[in-house]
């Protein structure tokens, strides 16, 4: 079982800030997942809803605020004292690389909300981190970005994030994992999937008691905001 950090050490730290990746490093993690967006000067945004509402409270799109425009909006912080702002992809490539076994980027996208993102992510690594390009693993909900990706570099990695299982669909792509909702996983889901090459990586998951009957069941992996339950080169 391989446990990646979701949106940073979530729990502990406002989760896909800076602060959180930094965190989820220093309890060991060595396997990360994140969101990316598209500001409307065209940065590449770690954030994981459209709009600043959950996370700042204010119901504004991401996709119509430019980077300077995000620095009037400090992310509500409950957790610690710090002030914390929505991060840019090369800015957060630096803290996660140390020890990188991989990176998962979910390309929020759906319909094409952002056209070009999968250039711009593209772009951004072999620029920022062509180290880290390889270790990337590629997801969204928007099979058609995914479509995209594809075309755009065929030796790309990708996870297919579904909610709906289809082993075709994930075939079709050349993808190496499938992502869904542990809610939705059965063992026979598990057992299609490795039959055809491909791993299971389910979220979000935050007992080890549950992680160890999904293990079980035949999971290869979990997404988990507690990443310190789980790594155990833990250095408090």
């Amino acid at each position: 079982m391989i446990y990646f950090a979701h949106r940073g050490a979530s729990q502990e730290r406002v989760q896909n800030t800076l602060s959180a990746f930094s965190r989820a490093r220093a309890l060991g993690a060595t396997r990360y997942e994140l969101d990316v967006h598209l500001s409307k000067d065209g940065a590449l945004l770690v954030h994981h809803d459209y709009s600043l509402l959950s996370t700042a409270g204010e119901d504004i799109p991401l996709a119509a605020l430019t980077l300077a425009d995000l620095k009037k909006y400090p992310l509500i912080n409950r957790l610690t004292k710090e002030s914390v702002f929505v991060p840019q992809l090369q800015e957060v490539l630096p803290v996660v690389r140390p020890q990188l076994s991989c990176l998962n980027i979910e390309l929020k996208n759906d319909n094409n909300r952002y056209p070009g993102l999968e250039t711009a992510v593209l772009s951004c690594l072999h620029q920022a981190a062509p180290d880290i390009l390889p270790k990337t693993l590629f997801s969204s909900f928007d099979y058609d970005t995914l479509v995209r990706l594809r075309k755009l570099d065929k030796n790309a990695r990708i996870g297919l994030l579904t909610r709906f299982f289809d082993v075709s669909k994930a075939l079709a792509l050349g993808a190496e994992s499938v992502h869904m909702n542990y809610t939705r996983f059965t063992p026979q889901i598990a057992q299609t999937c490795h039959e055809n090459g491909l791993k299971v990586y389910l979220y979000t998951v935050n007992d080890p008691l549950l992680a160890t009957h999904l293990a079980e069941s035949g999971a290869d992996g979990i997404f988990t905001d507690c990443i310190g339950l789980f790594e155990t080169n833990n250095t408090l």
